[in-house]
């Protein structure tokens, strides 16, 4: 039986892959697509996703993809936010084709020997107690996987999410809007937002002379099921900003909905949902690829502790209830923008007025909104009496070199780590030390899980046994 199987070889389900073999957790991943589209749904990469990146040495690689942009927006605001307020080493957006972000991933993945199968379709699954059944197509074969954990990151029409019977509610598309990715001989200069009573638009230059545009035709929207053509494209663009910018050549027309659904659920025994599968919604804010690479990055650690031995599987039920979390304050957002940037009555121009005036006179509200566009502002519930920073994601020199093997990291005394590295280091976490500050064990996706001013041994010991099952601390405990 296989440990884990993956279905979906997007960004999620990539990460997600890593993540585990970085543990040596042996995965497959089975992606319907026999390559990556050249299509990019998401342009932009945040804040945390690249510190995410960092913790495993991937930054270099990704800043390197694209422009880095000091500002944000809420809903097409034209008061941009202000990202380099922001507590982190990258105040900034990062603009990359989803494409190079996918390929970038790939790399990252194969290189550490992911069983990546392209071409390769789920097309049913059996869920029992003890493992799932999945069915598979190929062009020239079927077959059946036994594994012991399955993962669904394929998208908002997940195969799995409907075949394990977990619900999708919430509302239907209503409004829709315009993407396309062209070749303007007249373009404005830097990216450009447009809103009005005709509609809204932003233009986004990208990399080999082509502008993505996006935005919103009141007056000739149309359903997903209409196809869009590039000449009511044009003309769509047309009517909102008064031009075409001579556009031509266009690579990729599309339409989009602002359906905004919730899985009922994350985890459904041995099946889980991360990304896409999980929440769908208008793609405003550029966060839906974020928050589904945080979500792999929360549940990639746990799973591996789980087929590992060191945790009990019921830690995917904290992953479940940490992340869906997550996504209903998602989709809370994204709906919010949403209004904003559908502002086509004169009372809704009216509070997009007002919200550029509070954003212009409080930094303070400017950086709050930044934040939750960010993944900065996340924090994930901690019992009553625990340390401040329970919960929070921790910034520590410490934690680059633990991070990058995927390791929890343990920072104590000298005395107490000397006695406790050992140990600490077979149930894969790093001990390190420094003079003064609250002793923390911090989780291998960067937040904090344990902190304690001035601990005993014996408290620091109990910590890291309710962290991760290890009958090695029986032994320390007991001398």
């Amino acid at each position: 039986m296989h440990p884990v199987v993956i279905v979906g070889a997007g960004p999620v389900g990539l990460w997600l892959a890593a993540e585990l073999r970085l543990r040596a957790v042996p995965v497959i991943v089975l992606e319907q697509r026999e390559s990556i589209s050249p299509h990019s749904k998401a342009l932009t990469i945040h804040p945390r996703t690249i510190e995410i990146f960092a913790q495993r040495g991937l930054a270099e690689r990704v800043l390197a993809g694209g422009p880095q942009v000091p500002t944000g927006h809420f809903g097409g605001l034209e008061q941009r936010l202000d990202f380099s307020a922001l507590d982190t080493a990258f105040p900034f957006t990062l603009l990359q084709p989803q494409a190079h972000t996918e390929q970038l991933l790939e790399d990252h993945a194969l290189s550490l020997e992911v069983d990546l199968r392209r071409g390769h379709r789920v097309t049913a699954i059996d869920i029992r107690v003890d493992g799932v059944t999945v069915q598979v197509e190929t062009v020239d074969d079927s077959y059946a996987i036994e594994t012991a954990y399955l993962v669904g990151c394929d998208g908002s029409r997940s195969t799995v999410r409907k075949a394990a019977g977990i619900g999708f509610p919430g509302t239907s598309a209503t409004l829709y809007g315009m993407l396309g990715d062209v070749i303007l001989d007249a373009p404005p200069q830097g990216v450009v937002t447009h809103s009005g009573p005709t509609g809204q638009l932003m233009i986004v230059p990208m990399a080999g002379g082509i502008h993505r545009i996006v935005g919103i035709d009141p007056a000739r929207s149309a359903p997903m099921d209409h196809d869009l053509t590039f000449e009511e494209f044009r003309e769509s663009v047309v009517a909102v900003v008064g031009s075409d910018y001579a556009m031509h050549s266009p690579q990729w027309i599309s339409r989009f909905g602002n359906a905004a659904r919730l899985a009922e659920r994350y985890r459904l025994g041995r099946v889980q949902l991360a990304g896409d599968a999980a929440h769908m919604h208008f793609p405003a804010g550029g966060v839906g690829m974020n928050v589904g690479i945080q979500d792999a990055h929360a549940l990639g650690w746990r799973l591996a502790d789980v087929v590992a031995g060191w945790a009990d599987d019921t830690v995917l039920d904290d992953y479940a209830s940490e992340r869906r979390a997550v996504g209903a304050d998602l989709l809370r957002h994204t709906q919010a923008q949403t209004v904003l940037l559908a502002a086509f009555l004169p009372d809704a121009r009216e509070l997009r007025g007002l919200m550029n005036e509070l954003i212009a006179a409080d930094p303070q509200l400017s950086r709050l909104l930044a934040q939750r566009l960010s993944g900065l502002a996340v924090a994930y519930p901690a019992k009553d009496g625990a340390h401040s920073l329970v919960g929070h994601r921790i910034i520590t020199e410490e934690l680059d070199a633990a991070t990058r093997a995927g390791a929890a990291l343990l920072i104590v005394s000298s005395e107490i780590g000397a006695t406790l590295a050992a140990d600490a280091a077979a149930v894969g976490i790093v001990t390190a030390s420094r003079p003064d500050g609250p002793a923390v064990l911090v989780r291998p996706d960067g937040y904090v899980a344990w902190a304690a001013e001035n601990p005993t041994e014996a408290e620091v010991i109990a910590a890291v046994r309710s962290f991760r099952t290890a009958p090695t601390f029986d032994v320390v405990a007991s001398t």
